[in-house]
């Protein structure tokens, strides 16, 4: 059975990590204008990579939570495939194998001239100065507000193969992510886990649940694997 998971902030912020859609646009305290568009890093990049860095830091001192193990127990018994929304990298800390960055990694940097060079970020800081083999300032490798979102195109025919989607920890209201629910077959059975459950017609192939994360896939994945 192929199994394609979405995630989204709610399963991230269980372990610690906070998101800016909880504070009103605030991203720990900065406007998410200023740090998460290019028009932010051109006006002061310095900020930006500084933004980053603690993200980083705070990101190497959580640690997967129970949810995220859950997916790798079910990866145990079926095809499961993950496609996150988030940038910190829980999912394969925990263990699961199979894992596509909507968004981007916040562990990868990549050349602010040409996005085909990506490089893994040893420790937790990027620098002004450190520059990409063509001698470009280095960026986070980071999908801002207003750029493409080129995983799309690999995270559509995984989703269209899905005989279960399971949808965890996100409201279905940033795009392009979000519509990926759409191009589901017919007859895959969906499950929604959220506390905050997003408006959605109901049918026999539709679980909604509302709960956390940490409570609700471990209950679906036994489900599953029973």
């Amino acid at each position: 059975m192929n199994i394609v998971i979405l995630t989204g902030a709610g399963i991230s912020a269980e372990s610690g990590i906070k998101t800016f859609r909880d504070t009103g646009g605030l991203w720990e305290g900065h406007d998410v204008m200023e740090v998460a568009t290019p028009e932010g890093w051109t006006r002061n990049r310095p900020l930006v990579l500084e933004f980053y860095n603690q993200r980083r830091k705070q990101a190497l001192e959580v640690s997967p939570n129970a949810a995220h193990k859950a997916l790798v127990e079910l990866e145990q018994k079926h095809r499961v495939d993950i496609i996150t929304q988030n940038v910190d990298n829980l999912h394969e800390r925990a263990g699961s194998s199979n894992v596509l960055h909507l968004h981007g990694e916040l562990s990868k940097s990549r050349s602010s001239i040409d996005p085909k060079l990506v490089y893994d970020i040893k420790g937790w800081e990027l620098k002004e100065g450190d520059t990409c083999e063509k001698g470009s300032q280095l960026r986070p490798h980071i999908v801002w507000f207003g750029e493409a979102v080129p995983a799309m195109d690999l995270a559509i025919p995984i989703v269209q193969h899905a005989d279960v989607l399971i949808v965890i920890g996100t409201s279905l209201q940033v795009y392009p992510a979000a519509g990926l629910i759409d191009y589901i077959k017919p007859f895959t059975k969906l499950y929604v886990i959220d506390p905050k459950l997003p408006s959605m017609a109901k049918n026999d192939r539709v679980n909604m649940i509302s709960t956390t994360a940490t409570v609700g896939v471990p209950q679906v994945v036994r489900e599953l694997i029973d």
